[in-house]
């Protein structure tokens, strides 16, 4: 089990972390829509996985609208917003903050996706939500970058993560 820390609290994790050269666990997530999305719809394209606790926090929705504009001039690449927010409150905040280059995705219906990537937090108060990370996946789902973020208040190094996107 990993930890992280949340305002210098040990935060326990399940799962591993994925590393560098693994392949990417297939997931199911819920779009805005409602709809289920695998992994594999994001087939031939490089991915930038932006996990998140909730994007009701200022962290967060920094973290979304620095990946919406940073990475929108990135080729053949979509960024997936991911965390245990409701695709309704997703959606509402994408549209507030005009975030259009990105898709976002929820852990509604199964928190498999947060277990199966190492981010499930598994106790305390932030329990069933994930950790901060971001992964970068090449076209065919291979792990190319990984952070993550020690402190769930901080964010994530967004330089080193669209440098390996390039």
């Amino acid at each position: 089990m990993t930890n992280v820390t949340f305002k210098g609290n040990p935060v326990p994790l399940e799962g591993e972390f994925s590393k560098v050269g693994d392949k990417a666990p297939p997931f199911s997530l819920v779009n805005a829509d409602l709809e289920d999305v695998s992994l594999g719809a994001f087939a031939g394209k490089k991915k930038i996985l932006t996990i998140n606790p909730s994007y009701d926090t200022g962290v967060c929705a920094r973290a979304a609208a620095t990946f919406n504009q940073r990475a929108s001039a990135l080729k053949n690449t979509v960024v997936l917003m991911i965390s245990a927010d409701l695709p309704f409150a997703q959606k509402r905040f994408c549209g507030t903050e005009g975030l259009k280059n990105l898709v976002s995705l929820s852990m509604m219906r199964d928190k498999r996706f947060a277990r199966d990537y190492g981010v499930l937090i598994a106790a305390g108060p932030l329990a069933g939500v994930t950790a901060r990370a971001v992964l970068v996946l090449d076209e065919n789902d291979k792990v190319i970058y990984t952070q993550l973020v020690g402190e769930i208040g901080n964010e994530p190094d967004y330089d080193a993560a669209l440098a390996s996107a390039r």
